[in-house]
């Protein structure tokens, strides 16, 4: 049902630049049925925002938090919005 979509808009902070993460995220994002995008922050952080099922959103946020195997997730900061649906698919962004 579409009106129990959300919004995930994560962060995600540790060695997550350089190490395949925004890719992983793609895949993860892909398999799980969801929409939106990931982009690197100048920060050296990565920037999650995506919509879909609740318990997607939330299998999503524990590949976030494991990441790739070149990865070292140091912390994921989860905001839940509403979703707006603005998003046709699921991609890298770069600005």
């Amino acid at each position: 049902m579409e009106h129990s979509r959300e919004r995930l808009h994560a962060i995600v902070g540790g060695d997550v630049q350089g190490v395949g993460y925004r890719v992983f995220v793609v895949r993860a994002a892909g398999t799980l049925g969801l929409h939106g995008w990931v982009r690197n922050r100048f920060d050296g952080s990565v920037e999650v925002m995506a919509e879909g099922e609740r318990a997607a959103l939330e299998a999503l946020v524990r590949e976030l938090t494991s990441g790739p195997r070149a990865a070292s997730v140091g912390q994921v900061a989860v905001e839940w919005l509403p979703a707006t649906m603005e998003f046709a698919d699921f991609r890298v962004r770069f600005v």
